[in-house]
């Protein structure tokens, strides 16, 4: 498995939806998504077109347009977007789940490396298959407000009591 561009990027405008939602901000336009992840407009527009027509977003037109998630961020997982995207999680075809394919081993069953290839796509599968969007964009808000990064997206009476609690944490201390 490698992971392609086109996957990195959807899945860093994923968790950046899924970021300004749980901040209050359910939609962000392709401009605002495209600065702040320094991307390419026009690539993260097909990624998203492509998100879109598999149901992990939607769009409204108009000024208080853009994008949003379509399905709640507990239900999307990590493994099924990189599929969509990419393909098989699978490093080659013979253990492939989804998209098997003989390889040119004369004895297959008896393998090493393909032993090993299994093991690796189980890995790989277990992990992606386990996290969801909510749980990457729980670690990432709660990592950035540890480290006092300013929150992207946060609407300003989510960054107000962002500020207040950091000092009411900071006094604790």
């Amino acid at each position: 498995m490698n992971l392609s561009k086109r996957s990195e990027y959807a899945l860093r405008a994923l968790i950046d939806l899924g970021l300004a939602r749980e901040l209050g901000r359910p939609m962000l336009q392709v401009a605002e998504l495209a600065a702040k992840e320094k991307l390419p407009v026009k690539f993260l527009e097909q990624i998203l077109s492509q998100l879109r027509a598999a149901g992990y977003v939607e769009t409204r037109r108009g000024k208080l347009g853009g994008y949003a998630l379509a399905k709640p961020a507990n239900r999307i997982k990590l493994g099924a977007i990189i599929r969509l995207l990419d393909g098989p999680l699978a490093p080659i075809a013979c253990v492939s789940q989804s998209d098997y394919q003989r390889c040119s081993c004369p004895d297959e069953a008896h393998c090493g490396l393909r032993m090993v290839m299994l093991d690796v796509r189980n890995a790989i599968t277990r992990i992606l298959d386990r996290y969801t969007l909510a749980e990457i964009v729980e670690i990432t808000l709660r990592k950035m407000r540890r480290d006092k990064i300013a929150v992207p997206f946060a609407s300003q009476s989510t960054a107000l009591h962002d500020l207040l609690s950091l000092g009411t944490s900071e006094r604790r201390s």
